[in-house]
């Protein structure tokens, strides 16, 4: 058996039950043996299974009271993973799916992901299972507030400094932000996505889907292509698709598709983005109401799914994007892409594709762009926004957007140097594996036994 097979199955001893977690693991490690091989020191010192296990996992409970004055008690995670490059960092999600294994894989991903902005940041993941949906504002405050009280005491703009994710947006970022200056009496960059008005950043919001979008032209350009003209399917309808969907047109892309909960939209002539940002951030709706201002366009409700996969991804385009959420996009998905012509794959959800998918993509030779490389907009230009709050000063849009892009194409050009370094040229999820564990393995070495 080897040291990898070895230090999966201790893991999966130590912490039993986490499938998300052991997926995101397993896919890493495997792409390390010829970097293992190469330099034995990691083994030497164990720098691997020092690295799975998390630094600290934090677990607590929430407890808040609706509109009606009945108690709730919801659960709390945060995971700080790695500290070895920089203060923990990682968003906080709000969904029901949320448990320890979501958190965990999510965490481990962040490390490498990261590592990979050549930004000096640590990584680490939160969140809770609230379901924020169907909430009244009141309801949403309070249960920010009980979840800060229970956290403030870990984080801090040096310690960890955590950012919105999915189900928490700059509305949830405040109320948090205004209860932990409340308790700790201080105002300083602990969280990022933060309202402009006190202390957040231009480009924060756009910068997943915008920095997913720059990746993607990076890694075509590199073989004599672009996004113009390209057909592109994109999933999900929340903050990182919505900016997808917009720089795609700013690019000359037509992105024909979206998705929610509720099902999947398809318009051949393009997605009308004004809408969508209207159902989805004002009337907070399902995108089948879309079809009232759009009746050319079709929308296929979930119940109506290919059993084995997901619709958006039945649809002939030229590119996809799945920025909805982990493992939506099945082997059978990815074999559909391929026949339906698609031959661009890039990430915006964490590990959105399943590992039977990933493995299928990576053989059939389609540009591939792995999450933990194409998605890092977001946190890169959270690091910009620390920056900033550690200067008391505010740059201009175009400041931090230039600034995204060329952080953009250095992700997409350390991993193509890093694949083809290890002779497997155009395997940019290998390429980022090794070049993000390397990058903190190399500095845990140096730091010693912390």
């Amino acid at each position: 058996m080897s040291y990898i097979e070895t230090t999966m199955k201790k893991l999966q001893r130590s912490s039993p039950g986490q499938p998300e977690f052991y997926q995101a693991t397993e896919e890493i490690l495997q792409s390390l043996r010829p970097l293992i091989d190469k330099h034995p020191q990691y083994l030497q010192q164990n720098i691997i299974e020092r690295m799975v296990e998390p630094e600290r996992q934090i677990m607590f409970r929430v407890v808040w009271h609706d509109d009606e004055g009945k108690v709730h008690v919801n659960k709390g995670y945060r995971v700080q993973f790695s500290s070895t490059l920089g203060p923990y960092k990682g968003g906080i999600r709000f969904h029901p799916s949320v448990n320890a294994s979501t958190i965990k894989f999510l965490g481990f991903e962040q490390i490498f992901k990261n590592a990979l902005t050549g930004l000096s940041l640590g990584g680490g993941k939160g969140g809770s299972d609230f379901d924020p949906k169907n909430r009244s504002e009141q309801e949403i405050m309070r249960f920010c507030q009980a979840f800060m009280t229970e956290l403030h005491r870990h984080i801090g703009a040096t310690v960890d400094v955590p950012a919105g994710d999915i189900g928490v947006g700059k509305r949830e970022i405040g109320y948090m932000f205004g209860q932990y200056k409340r308790l700790n009496g201080n105002f300083e960059g602990v969280l990022t996505g933060k309202g402009l008005n006190w202390g957040g950043s231009l480009v924060r919001s756009e910068a997943t889907g915008y920095g997913l979008v720059y990746f993607t032209e990076n890694m075509l350009q590199a073989h004599d292509d672009s996004l113009d003209g390209k057909r592109c399917l994109v999933s999900g309808a929340g903050n990182v698709a919505i900016h997808t969907i917009e720089k795609l047109y700013q690019l000359g892309a037509l992105p024909v598709s979206c998705s929610d909960s509720t099902g999947t939209l398809y318009h051949e002539k393009g997605i009308d983005l004004i809408l969508v940002r209207e159902l989805k951030e004002q009337r907070r709706s399902s995108l089948i109401d879309y079809l009232e201002s759009h009746s050319d366009a079709k929308f296929t409700p979930i119940d109506q799914y290919p059993k084995d996969g997901h619709a958006v991804w039945r649809i002939k385009a030229d590119a996809a994007f799945p920025c909805a959420t982990q493992n939506e996009l099945t082997l059978a998905d990815a074999k559909a892409l391929s026949e339906n012509g698609i031959n661009c794959i890039v990430e915006g959800a964490n590990m959105p594709c399943t590992a039977d998918a990933q493995a299928h993509i990576i053989a059939t030779g389609m540009h591939y762009g792995p999450a933990k490389a194409a998605n890092a907009g977001g946190v890169a230009t959270s690091q910009l926004e620390m920056a900033q709050n550690a200067s008391m000063i505010q740059w201009s849009f175009t400041e931090v957007d230039k600034r995204l892009q060329e952080i953009m194409k250095d992700i997409y050009q350390r991993c193509s140097e890093t694949a083809i370094e290890f002779h497997q040229p155009c395997n940019l999820a290998f390429g980022a594996n090794i070049a993000g564990f390397r990058k903190v393995a190399d500095a845990m070495l140096e730091q010693g036994l912390v």
